[in-house]
């Protein structure tokens, strides 16, 4: 049986997605089994995740998936490059392939760019473009052209991950193959597509009440009715948070570096919103994601340290028949615990903070504490 990686949020679950783990039954066969490595309640953008992990676990396996493992926060909130790295470190340990959407799907284009990033004429190059005073992202593009490949590659989010997922690969040595497939429709549409829905349109079509029902599979209509959830929801939280930690505190921030982390004191001393604090501190040379992230961290009391250290464990949130065989073979490389089983772990503690603040971005009044000690694995009735 071959084992198929995906990394993913599902924020939320839609056709496109469905659409992936179709895919996957076609190229490897329908005995294949699909594991999915979800970000927990607190996504790479830095934003909380519009419904609850253990909902969008049951939407994934509920719609052909076979087993979903929480991603642990410290990849969650990770740059592209800690994302890409912490998860292929992940499922490379059990995983023969690992499967992602991109705007290229060339799977030399995207080998040729990860070996370029790696190269030893890489870093000069981004140093230099970096003191011309472009934004990290810009200046890597920049320094990949330079180098004589295709800049684009980097230009567009899923070819972005997807170059990162390659580097990952390479740099740890990893055995799985990649299967790209060409991510029709626009990332961050703001338009209706019932075929290939952006993520971004749907949670706005949720917050605003309006029906997700054409864009989602039969599989996953019950997300509609879900509790929501969104950073406007807990911004006196944050704000809370923000004007009571001390300077050690903010000093202590991931992505902090060059005083960024001294700015953002300043202005969370001065401006009256969440909105009005971000963009006093955003530049050009910073992008709105890292600051977000930055904030995210800072409420959740994650330290640039903390981002380093690798979770002890990892947990399963829901898995089909085959998904449990396959926990089983997971289990013999990596520490994977049942939602719900407390281990005897430091880590406890940061992911119990998580689970109850998480719970305080809800739309209709904060969520009662401790959600994490009720979890419990999904498995649909017809196998459990």
């Amino acid at each position: 049986m071959k084992t198929v990686g995906i990394i993913c949020e599902y924020n939320p679950f839609h056709n496109g997605h469905a659409k992936q783990i179709s895919a996957i039954g076609r190229l490897c066969g329908e005995d294949s089994a699909i594991v999915c490595l979800m970000s927990g309640n607190f996504v790479q953008r830095g934003h909380p995740a519009i419904i609850d992990k253990s909902l969008r676990a049951k939407a994934a396996v509920d719609c052909g998936a076979d087993l979903v493992l929480e991603m642990p926060a410290e990849i969650s909130l990770s740059s592209a490059e800690g994302f890409a790295a912490g998860s292929v470190k992940i499922l490379s340990s059990f995983c023969h392939a690992l499967c992602f959407g991109a705007e290229s799907a060339s799977a030399e284009s995207l080998w040729a760019a990860a070996n370029a990033l790696l190269s030893h004429d890489f870093p000069p190059a981004l140093r230099r473009f970096l003191e011309e005073g472009l934004s990290f992202p810009a200046a890597r593009a920049r320094a990949l052209e330079n180098l004589g490949l295709d800049a684009g590659l980097l230009q567009s989010p899923n070819d972005t991950l997807a170059v990162e997922y390659c580097k990952a690969m390479i740099a740890q040595g990893s055995a799985m193959e990649i299967l790209p497939i060409h991510r029709q429709g626009d990332y961050h549409s703001e338009t209706a597509d019932r075929d290939n829905p952006s993520a971004t349109f749907l949670r706005r079509v949720m917050t605003q009440g309006e029906s997700i029902c054409p864009y989602v599979p039969q599989g996953a209509v019950f997300q509609q009715a879900a509790p929501l959830h969104a950073l406007h929801y807990g911004q006196r939280a944050i704000l809370t948070r923000l004007r009571t930690m001390t300077e050690e505190e903010f000093e202590a921030l991931p992505y902090g570096s060059e005083g960024l982390w001294r700015k953002l004191m300043h202005e969370s001393r001065r401006q009256s919103t969440l909105e009005g604090i971000l963009a006093a501190v955003k530049s050009k040379r910073y992008t709105r994601t890292r600051l977000d992230r930055m904030v995210m961290c800072a409420f959740l009391g994650l330290t640039a340290q903390d981002l380093q250290t690798p979770a002890p464990y990892i947990r399963a949130l829901a898995a089909s028949a085959k998904g449990l065989a396959v926990l089983k073979q997971a289990r013999q490389s990596l520490a994977v615990l049942n939602p719900g089983q407390i281990p005897d772990s430091p880590y406890w503690a940061a992911e119990e903070r998580l689970g109850s603040l998480y719970g305080l971005f809800a739309k209709d009044g904060p969520e009662s504490p401790n959600a994490e000690h009720t979890r419990r694995i999904y498995i649909p009735k017809a196998e459990a």
